[in-house]
């Protein structure tokens, strides 16, 4: 008998042989030896099928193992279990006076799902979340369990690594001193004649908002660390009232802003940890793509502009430090990161995705891994240029191809 399970946004059913929560180490190496068919479902904010295992699969959760945080003050480093999320992970590091270099909007999703497809905040001078990444500890399909640091040759292939090398039971990252972040909030930035090099350098973390209805951002975001100066703004007014990324959406689920300042975990994400943010009613696209292409890729969304407004609910454009993992669509490139959250229907997003690759033909786009995209498996490995050494990894870990879904495969067919 199948069980079944859905994504967060509930557009997703995973379809499983047997759906386990296995609590120990111990469990979960039997597990993995004994099973044909593997994947793991992390906190289930992917929007497609990355994790499904298929109806002869096993479908993992190591939600239930105790949530490991770690924290060695003197290295500067955090040893977090496989389960655990970004929220618990920043308290705890937070209260020893220490912090991450970066997060992504949501504090709510698990730190190594995260980082296994290529997740990321924002700042031209910030990597994907992946680049604190130090060490990582998997359980293979033998069931022993392999770690593989920074120097190892594997390393750059072992992080984003799209859940097909095995099982994530924990990870080890970089930490700093703890910061002060402060927001300050703008409105209607143009996009005609837009100095995109500037506003995205005038703060520690910018974020730009649209819904394409009209031309150039409702919303412009930006974060400041406090031990960093203040710059300018001039190309937009100031935010009069507490905004939601999502025009008409309140605002009481969002961080703190009007220069406010507060701890680095309380003021990088846009929504507060203690709420929920969505409902989930909605889907996610995401296209990186190399940042000398910025302002060209915004005039060719803004062609499709009315295609698109008709099923967004926002869309958010950030920028993306190149990192050196093989399969992180931030590989070996500055990036832009063009993000959609659509309205949650399937039939009616799709056609307008399609027309936004259309549109963003030609500006060597990576999709997020984990987000709605319809891009062919052929045109994707044309665009990761380690690709070959990936395969080799995933051979040598995984012979047998045990965490290999139908999705690896289309990533990694020769």
């Amino acid at each position: 008998m199948t069980e079944t399970v859905t994504n967060w946004a509930g557009n997703i059913t995973y379809t499983a042989k047997e759906l386990h929560r296995p609590s120990s180490p111990a469990a979960l190496a039997a597990l993995v030896a004994g099973s044909g068919r593997v994947r793991v479902l992390g906190s289930g904010h992917s929007f497609n099928e990355i994790a499904e295992p298929g109806a002869e699969g096993v479908l993992l959760s190591i939600a239930g193992f105790p949530p490991v945080i770690d924290v060695d003050s003197a290295a500067r480093t955090v040893r977090v279990g496989g389960g655990v999320r970004y929220a618990e992970l920043a308290r705890v590091v937070h209260a020893h006076g220490l912090a991450l270099p970066n997060m992504a909007s949501l504090p709510h999703i698990s730190v190594a799902g995260s980082v296994a497809t290529g997740t990321h905040g924002s700042g031209v001078g910030n990597a994907p979340l992946a680049s604190a990444v130090r060490e990582v500890e998997l359980v293979v399909a033998d069931g022993s369990t392999v770690t593989i640091g920074r120097g190892d040759a594997r390393f750059a292939g072992a992080v984003t690594s799209l859940g097909a090398l095995g099982v994530v039971t924990a990870l080890t990252l970089d930490l700093e001193p703890s910061y002060d972040v402060e927001q300050h909030l703008f409105t209607e930035l143009p996009l005609e004649n837009l100095d995109f090099e500037a506003v995205m350098g005038s703060a520690y973390s910018v974020s730009l908002f649209t819904d394409w209805r009209e031309p150039g951002f409702g919303q412009v975001w930006l974060k400041r660390r406090t031990d960093q100066p203040l710059a300018e703004f001039p190309w937009a007014a100031p935010a009069t009232e507490k905004l939601h990324p999502v025009p008409g959406m309140p605002a009481v689920n969002c961080t703190e802003q009007f220069g406010v300042p507060g701890p680095w975990h309380e003021r990088l994400p846009h929504f507060r940890a203690e709420f929920t943010p969505s409902s989930g009613a909605e889907l996610q696209s995401e296209y990186l793509l190399p940042r000398r292409y910025a302002v060209e890729a915004l005039h060719a969304v803004d062609g499709v502009r009315e295609t698109v407004a008709g099923v967004l609910q926002t869309c958010e454009v950030r920028t993306v430090a190149a990192d050196e993992q093989w399969l992180s669509p931030a590989y070996g490139r500055d990036t832009v990161a063009l993000h959609f959250t659509w309205i949650e229907d399937t039939a009616a997003v799709l056609p307008v995705v399609r027309r936004l690759e259309e549109a963003l033909d030609g500006f060597e786009a990576r999709p997020h891994w984990g987000k709605v995209f319809t891009t062919p498996g052929a045109a994707l490995r044309e665009r990761y240029p380690r690709l070959d050494d990936f395969r080799a990894l995933a051979r040598d870990l995984d012979p047998s191809g045990k965490f290999a879904n139908g999705f690896v495969r289309d990533v990694l067919a020769d």
